[in-house]
C-alpha cells in the first residue's frame, strides 16, 4: 500500500510524539488500521492512545505494536467472529437480499435473541481474549486509555489500562464495546455500556492527561460526542472519512479491506496536505493555472457546440453556473478541482492513488478530451439545462454518449 512521497512535504513534526484518539464505530474500525499504516510509513511516533468501543480495541492493538497482526484481523473479519450468527444469513439480511432467507429460522433466532436480552457476542469475547496480550500492553511505552460507561455506577469511566487489575484489560475492552444490540452480561460483578453512550471520541481524556499534540481518527459512528472545548495550546490533527464506510454491524472482510485503504489514503491527505475530496491530489498548480485551464476548456467546449463565448460572459455567467452546479466554494483552484473530481468519478477513475493535477488529467484524456469532442455529462447539464448556454437538445442527444 506504500506510495511514493518524495515530492510531498510532511505536515507533522516527526521529532514529536503524538497521542491518538480513536472514535467508536463498530465494523468501520478497519479505517483506523489503515490510518496507522500511513502514520508508521511517515515516521510518526505516538506515546498514548485513547479509544472508545472499537477504537479501544484498535488502541490495544496499536499499544501492542503489531500492525501486521491488526491488518490480518481486519482483513479476515466476519459476522461470526463478533456475533453468534450465520455469516451468509447476516449478509443477506443486511443487504436486503431476502428472497432466499429462511424466515422461519430467522423468526426463531429473533425470538431467542430477545429472550436472551440481545445478540450473543461470545465469539467477540473469545476472540478478544485470544487477541489481546496484557503483558505487551503493560510493558509498552504507549499508554492506553479505555472509554466506557458503568451502568451499575451510572458514570462515565476513563480507564488507564496499566492501572487495571491483572486479567481486566480484555474485560474493559469488551465493556467499552457493549453496543446496545448486544447481550449485556456482567463483567466483574458490574454491567457496562458502549463508551459512545457518553463520548464516542475521547479527546478529553488525552487533554486531561497532559497531551498537547493529538491525532484524532474519526469514524462518525453511533454515539454522542462530548461537549469539550479544546484549549488553544492543544494541537489536534484530524483524519476523517469523506466516503461511506458501511454499517456499524457490517462485519465483512471485503468492506473492511476497503475501509483500511480509505483510512490509509485519508491519513496521507492529512499528513501531506493533499488537495481534493474524493481523490488525493499532490497540488502543483496555482490558482492562475487552474483558471487558465477552466477558461481554455470551457471555450473549447462551447465552441464545439457552436456557442461562442466572450471572456466577460464566461466569467459572469458560465463559471458561476458550473460553480453552482458543483456546489463549490472557494477560489478558481477549488472550482477546477471540484470539476476534475466530478469528471474522474464519472469516468470511474480509481481514486486510491496520489496524483498531481496533470496526472489525473492524463488519466481522463482517454475519456474526455478536446480531440474527442466528448465532455463530462455534469458539465453539459450545468451549461445546457441550468444556464441555457446550450439550447440545442438535438446536439446534446448526439454528443451525450461516446
Amino acid at each position: 500500500m506504500a506510495v511514493e512521497v518524495m515530492t510531498m512535504e510532511l505536515q507533522l513534526d516527526t521529532s514529536k510524539q503524538y497521542a491518538i484518539a480513536l472514535e467508536g464505530g463498530g465494523a468501520k474500525g478497519a479505517y483506523q488500521i489503515g490510518a496507522w499504516r500511513a502514520l508508521r510509513e511517515a515516521g510518526i511516533r505516538f506515546c498514548a492512545v485513547a479509544g472508545t468501543s472499537v477504537g479501544a480495541l484498535n488502541g490495544a492493538l496499536m499499544t501492542m505494536g503489531d500492525l501486521e497482526q491488526a491488518e490480518k484481523v481486519w482483513r479476515e473479519i466476519r459476522y461470526s467472529k463478533v456475533i453468534d450468527v450465520d455469516d451468509e444469513t447476516m449478509k443477506k439480511l443486511l443487504s436486503l437480499d431476502w428472497k432466499e432467507i429462511d424466515w422461519r429460522g430467522q423468526f426463531e433466532f429473533l425470538k431467542k435473541t430477545l429472550q436472551n436480552g440481545g445478540l450473543d457476542i461470545t465469539p467477540l469475547r473469545q476472540w478478544m481474549e485470544a487477541l489481546v496480550d496484557e503483558d505487551k500492553i503493560r510493558g509498552s511505552d504507549v499508554e492506553l486509555f479505555i472509554q466506557t460507561f458503568s451502568l451499575t455506577d451510572r458514570k462515565e469511566l476513563e480507564l488507564r489500562a496499566k492501572d487495571l487489575e491483572p486479567g481486566e484489560i480484555a474485560n474493559m475492552l469488551l465493556a467499552s464495546a457493549y453496543f446496545p444490540a448486544f447481550k449485556n452480561e456482567a463483567l466483574g460483578g458490574k454491567r457496562y455500556a458502549d463508551g459512545g453512550l457518553q463520548d464516542v471520541i475521547p479527546l478529553h481524556v488525552l487533554v486531561e492527561h497532559g497531551y498537547r499534540d493529538i491525532i484524532a481518527i474519526r469514524l462518525f459512528g453511533v454515539g454522542l460526542e462530548r461537549a469539550f472545548k479544546i484549549p488553544r495550546y492543544v494541537n489536534v490533527h484530524t483524519v476523517m472519512p469523506n466516503r461511506d464506510l458501511g454499517g456499524t454491524l457490517e462485519f465483512e472482510a471485503e468492506q473492511s479491506r476497503r475501509n483500511m485503504t480509505v483510512g490509509y489514503f485519508d491519513t496521507m491527505r492529512m499528513l501531506y496536505g493533499l488537495a481534493g475530496t474524493h481523490y488525493y491530489i499532490d497540488r502543483t498548480w496555482s490558482e492562475d493555472q487552474a483558471y487558465t485551464f477552466l477558461v481554455r476548456y470551457l471555450r473549447a467546449y462551447l465552441k464545439d457546440y457552436d456557442r461562442p463565448c466572450s471572456l466577460l460572459e464566461l466569467n459572469e455567467k458560465a463559471l458561476p453556473r458550473v460553480r453552482k452546479s458543483l456546489d463549490c466554494h472557494g477560489d478558481y483552484y477549488d472550482l477546477f478541482l471540484c470539476a476534475l473530481e466530478q469528471a474522474a468519478e464519472e469516468a470511474e477513475i480509481d481514486p486510491f492513488q496520489i496524483r498531481t493535477e496533470e496526472e489525473l488529467l492524463e488519466a481522463l484524456r482517454g475519456k474526455f478530451g478536446f480531440e474527442t469532442a466528448l465532455y463530462p455529462k455534469f458539465l453539459t447539464k450545468a451549461l445546457m439545462f441550468r444556464a441555457g448556454f446550450i439550447r440545442s437538445r438535438k446536439l446534446w442527444e448526439r454528443r451525450k454518449e461516446p
